[in-house]
Formats: C-alpha cells, sequence, structure tokens
C-alpha cells in the first residue's frame, strides 16, 4: 500500500530530526577549526554532493525551472541566508559549549512554527493539538525559569529556521533542486565572511589532519541529508506537525549536552521533558485518527 502523504512527510520529518539530534557530537569532534570555516565547508561540500544526486537524478532542468521564476528564487535565496545564519549559531553555540542553549532554541522553534502557520498559513488546530501546543508553551515557559535568563542564541535559532520553515514550504521545488539553489545563494556570503574573519586558510587541507579533513568533507554530505529530509517533510505536512516532530530534535541534542558533554542539568528540566512528551503523546493521537481518517476515505 503506497502511504499517504501526510504518512510519508513524518518519516521524512522523523529521518531529519534525528540526524539533527546527533550534530552535536559529529561537530564537536571539529572544534580546532572555527565555526565559520566550518559552515564554509558544509555549505561548499553540500553543494557539491547535492550537484552529484541532481546529475545522477537528471534534475538538472527543475532546476532551471525555478531559476525562471524570480519569485521563488528570491524566496529561496532569503531563505537560504536564514539557514545559514542558523547554521553559524548553531556552530557557535557547539564550539563554545552552550548546546543546551542551543537545544532550548530549538525547543521553542516549533512554537514559532505553529505562530507562523496560523498568522501567515492561516492554519488551525482542533483540540487534542490545541492542548500539546498548550503543555508545549508550559514546559518550554519552565525552561525559561529553569535557565534563569533566556540567551540570545536561544532566541536567534528559533526564529531563523522557523522563518526559514516558512519560506521553504512556500516554494514549489523538490527537495534536491531547492537546497542546491539554497546552497548556491549561500556559497559567496560564506567564502566572503570566512576571508574577512581570516579564516580563509582553512581551504588549506594540509594544515588538517585526515581524520579532521574527512569530517570537513563529510559535513556537507551530513548536512544535505536531513535538510533534504526536511523539505520534503514541509511539503507533505502543515507547520504544525512539523513543528510537534522537532521536539526530537532538542531532546537528542540536550541529552547529548547533558550525558555525554556534562553541561549542567536543572532538575526543573525532568518536568520539561514530560510535558513535552506528554503534548507529543497526544498530537500523536490526533495524527493517528486524522491518518484513519484518510486511509478511510480512500
Amino acid at each position: 500500500m503506497t502511504p499517504t502523504p501526510a504518512l510519508a512527510g513524518i518519516g521524512y520529518g522523523l529521518l531529519a530530526y534525528v540526524m539533527w539530534g546527533f550534530f552535536p557530537l559529529y561537530f564537536r569532534q571539529l572544534a580546532g577549526v572555527a565555526p565559520i570555516a566550518i559552515l564554509s565547508h558544509r555549505t561548499a561540500w553540500a553543494f557539491v554532493f547535492v550537484a552529484v544526486l541532481l546529475t545522477v537524478g537528471r534534475r538538472w532542468d527543475k532546476v532551471a525551472a525555478i531559476c525562471r521564476a524570480p519569485r521563488h528564487l528570491a524566496r529561496l535565496s532569503l531563505a537560504a541566508l536564514l539557514l545559514g545564519s542558523n547554521w553559524l549559531g548553531f556552530l557557535w553555540a557547539v564550539d563554545r559549549h552552550q548546546v543546551v542553549a542551543a537545544s532550548l532554541g530549538y525547543f521553542l522553534t516549533p512554537l514559532v512554527n505553529v505562530l507562523l502557520g496560523m498568522l501567515v498559513l492561516k492554519e488551525r488546530l482542533n483540540g487534542k493539538e490545541t492542548l500539546a501546543i498548550a503543555l508545549a508553551v508550559v514546559a518550554v515557559g519552565n525552561e525559561l525559569i529553569a535557565l534563569g535568563t533566556l540567551p540570545w542564541i536561544s532566541l536567534f535559532l528559533a526564529v531563523t529556521f522557523g522563518c526559514y520553515g516558512l519560506l521553504r514550504k512556500q516554494v514549489p521545488v523538490d527537495a534536491i533542486s531547492g537546497l542546491w539553489l539554497e546552497t548556491l545563494a549561500m556559497l559567496p556570503f560564506c567564502l566572503i565572511l570566512s576571508t574577512w574573519l581570516g579564516s580563509g586558510g582553512d581551504f588549506d587541507f594540509g594544515r588538517f589532519s585526515g581524520s579532521t579533513a574527512a569530517l570537513l568533507v563529510g559535513a556537507g554530505v551530513v548536512t544535505a541529508l536531513p535538510l533534504i529530509a526536511f523539505a520534503a517533510a514541509t511539503r507533505r505536512l502543515d507547520l504544525a506537525t512539523v513543528g510537534m516532530l522537532m521536539y526530537i530534535n532538542p531532546t537528542l541534542q540536550f541529552l547529548t549536552a547533558v550525558l555525554l558533554f556534562d553541561e549542567p542539568l536543572q532538575p526543573a528540566r525532568l518536568l520539561s521533558f514530560g510535558l513535552i512528551w506528554l503534548g507529543l503523546l497526544l498530537f500523536s493521537w490526533s495524527m493517528w485518527g486524522k491518518l484513519r481518517g484518510q486511509a478511510s476515505a480512500a
């Protein structure tokens, strides 16, 4: 049986968020490389990797079609700048041992998604979904109280990725073609900023060990795969569903920060996790009902 678009979207979303959840483990191995240089490598190698996928899949005609639509191209370019800013903020947080703050930012992102979905796309929630969002609001509020202050990096990550998701949803382009155009738009800014900050020499692989060079090249692949999955998910799901699934990412990042990186853990955060997972249970219940309804209608 062919999966419904919603079920396929949930599968793509799970793949993207689980991969993103383990990003701190990957990028912590590059602690000796400046964040802007890592960003430049992520962008450049993702650009190359996606170009290979386009060539193998013979999809360059779809890229050409978007290039002939200036409005869509402009939105993709703006989305690319938001995405690049988000990447840089996350890399900065990992480099400064603020993965807990980064996870808080990604906890906030679903709320930004829901707000944008209601205000811009006129999306509406049913009773279970509304209660799930309310529990998430309480959980995030508890996080803010437990943390004491709201670091700017948390707000920055939430707003940039939430707005990126909205823009990406509004452009009718497949995941691979869209990502290639996004990395194309990011490349000049990354290279100029890297050179301006004195990190341009980090493209000299002779200064790195073999493992570091391999990780820098691999960063493009591990960057591209979850973004392709995320773009596929946003085209099949409403922003509220995308937002609730996103809690998987910060949960994994938070556990990584506390259990593996020994970042501080306040007991109050245990309540936050309980509320979040209760909200996910309610939301999953609602989604299951929708999927059964679609299957019955089919």
